[in-house]
């Protein structure tokens, strides 16, 4: 289930970039966010030795980076 989680996350993470690419920079937020998601599952599959302080400052870019990505949603006001 691990790997299938990590397939999805590249996937999410790829896309993300793509849409980034075609003008879409808020996108990039997205792709970040599922890149450490990555990073953090691959390193329970492979079972690496990561302190919490460090999986805390991990998790925290990822929730500022999706506030980036969920914020350029939203068109601005002319």
């Amino acid at each position: 289930m691990l790997i299938a989680a990590i397939i999805v996350e590249c996937a999410v993470a790829i896309i993300a970039i793509l849409g980034a690419l075609q003008g879409r920079p808020h996108l990039y937020g997205f792709a970040l966010t599922f890149a450490i998601y990555v990073v953090y599952d691959l390193g329970r599959l492979l079972h690496w030795n990561v302190g919490e302080g460090i999986l805390s400052v991990l998790f925290l870019i990822a929730s500022l980076s999706a506030l980036y990505a969920v914020w350029g949603l939203y068109p601005e006001k002319a």
